[in-house]
């Protein structure tokens, strides 16, 4: 690469690996667990996975970490490949499974007995746990550590040809009880799990852990660079010796880098279960959730993802990114692509007395003012129109510049009209206004008189089609927590408004299909809710950008 081109940590050690001759070409592989939905935090390990492996021309695996049958099904499998898919990346026909090697790490676990290198314990999880010792005691020797490598390799096989009930046996590697990292004490290979496997059926009533079963997996594969997010630092040792007992030649390097983390949601698959099942949200694909399927529901596009990916970056540094630079990157995604509509989310009816009665205009208005490519469209105007409740006050403020009796504003793409007349119901409450219009104040026709700083949308009150729109907030309170140290859910983060109207365009258009409504910000028709009677809409995000990008 040229050395004048900015790199970031992981590519400045490919970089030396491949100067060194240490690797002829870069591969990669991304090792979801299919116990759960990807989220935000997958989306960069899958960009950064994917990535590299573009950005040096190598290849890129995918392979399912199914070691732990308890929690996993062929439905995380399959909602995987389809999120990794959607983002735009292919593994082409590099597809594998960890349950694929079983046989090949029960070989290796063999020849780790062989080498006194790992041992079967007899000691519960909990004396496990006990034994292990803390960050400033050292652990104690398990009193089966010293089994003879007869004795281990018998009991092991015992352990596959399923003798032992669960939990009564492990196997362990044999390394130092007194190591300052704890995970290089001792740590479980394997445990003993009479549980059906989504690939392997009833095969297995052994598993292997992740720590020794991925590095192996890695070997396998001939995967160079191994990506893994922070958490796995302290592991890597372990990452290391399993490959250097088994006198792996030319191994794979793990790098790691830090996780994702953002304001007002959370990213642990148990957090996003329990929301589910203690009903706060609807399912994995509510649109307030951080799943690739909620946010895809929700309206956010793959390119989008991959340009906040970009502006964060990659580095080993903890940190919580702000949700309004993802909010940026979809609003820049979407405002040139997307035709931008008319709604009225909260109607308020306005009667122009002067326009004749069953008269309808179709007037000429731009589908994207900064997009000339995506056309024009035709929109009704007549003598019953609703404008948004907020856009009218009996009594305004100073330098209130919309609707009030006696001010003129301007409809957009149409005519200046005038409050005369308010009707209240028998509670007080303004249900209609009545106008007046000027005839030759209409758009686009080089009027030059007078002039009015307000402009409102509006729709037809008869023409526009009835919707139904759900606005949301995030999904968690920003630096709140309860007393268990969790943050603290927003009651708030789903309005649903029932009675909305859309000028009649949006009849044209499918489901999933994404829009700007003036003034609100952009929807997309929801993939799950609508019908053919009934169009519902999610929306995306508002036009309120509290992100600055840095400008160079």
């Amino acid at each position: 690469m040229d050395s004048n081109v900015s790199r970031n940590f992981i590519e400045a050690f490919i970089d030396k690996d491949l100067e060194d001759g240490i690797y002829k070409n870069v591969h990669t592989r991304f090792p979801p667990e299919p116990n759960g939905y990807m989220h935000i935090g997958h989306a960069k390990a899958i960009c950064i996975d994917f990535g590299m492996a573009e950005k040096y021309k190598g290849k890129c695996n995918l392979r399912f970490d199914d070691t732990d049958p308890s929690g996993e099904d062929i439905e995380y499998v399959e909602a995987i490949k389809e999120d990794i898919k959607w983002l735009g990346y292919d593994w082409e026909d590099r597809l594998f499974y960890a349950s694929s090697y079983f046989q090949k790490l029960f070989e290796c676990a063999l020849e780790l007995i062989n080498k006194g290198k790992a041992y079967v314990c007899d000691l519960s999880p909990q004396e496990i746990k006990d034994y292990r010792g803390t960050i400033t005691e050292p652990g104690k020797d398990s009193p089966y550590r010293l089994r003879s490598i007869k004795e281990n390799l018998e009991l092991f096989q015992q352990m596959k040809d399923g003798a032992f009930e669960n939990g009564t046996r492990v196997l362990r590697a044999k390394i130092d009880m007194s190591s300052p990292n704890l995970n290089m004490r001792d740590p479980v290979l394997y445990r003993i799990q009479h549980t059906h496997h989504h690939t392997t059926g009833d095969d297995w009533c052994i598993y292997p852990l992740y720590d020794y079963a991925h590095p192996i997996s890695d070997a396998i594969e001939g995967i160079t660079h191994s990506l893994c997010s922070l958490e796995f630092e302290d592991h890597r040792p372990l990452y290391n010796w399993v490959l250097e007992h088994l006198e792996w030649e030319n191994p794979p390097r793990q790098i790691e880098f830090a996780r994702l983390e953002l304001t007002n949601t959370v990213t642990q698959k148990r957090k996003l279960r329990k929301l589910i099942e203690d009903g706060i949200v609807e399912g994995w694909d509510d649109p307030r959730m951080p799943t690739l399927r909620g946010l895809r529901r929700r309206g956010y596009t793959p390119e989008a993802i991959k340009k906040f990916m970009e502006l964060i970056g990659v580095s080993k540094s903890k940190s919580t990114v702000d949700s309004a630079m993802l909010e940026y990157c979809i609003r820049e995604d979407l405002k040139l692509k997307e035709p931008r509509l008319m709604a009225v989310l909260k109607p308020l009816k306005v009667v122009i007395t002067n326009y004749p009665e069953g008269q309808i205009e179709w007037l000429d208005a731009e589908n994207n003012q900064e997009n000339e490519a995506l056309g024009k469209r035709k929109i009704p105007f007549g003598r019953e129109l609703y404008i948004e409740r907020e856009d009218f006050l009996e009594d305004p403020p100073k330098k209130y510049f919309r609707l009030s009796p006696g001010k003129e504003v301007r409809l957009k793409y149409a005519y200046f009209i005038q409050c005369h007349e308010v009707i209240k119901d028998d509670n007080g409450v303004v249900v209609e206004i009545r106008c007046t219009y000027d005839p030759e104040t209409k758009s686009g026709t080089g009027f030059t008189g007078r002039k009015v700083k307000g402009t409102l949308h509006w729709v037809h009150a008869k023409e526009s089609v009835k919707t139904s729109i759900r606005l949301y907030d995030y999904l968690f309170k920003e630096e709140q927590a309860d007393s268990d140290g969790q943050a603290v859910f927003n009651s708030k983060s789903l309005e649903v408004l029932e009675t909305c109207y859309v000028e009649p365009s949006i009849k044209n258009y499918k489901v999933g299909k994404r829009f700007q409504f003036l003034r609100h910000g952009y929807f997309i028709i929801d993939t799950k809710d609508s019908s053919s009677s009934h169009i519902v809409l999610n929306q995306i995000v508002s036009l309120r950008n509290t992100y600055k990008p840095n400008k160079k």
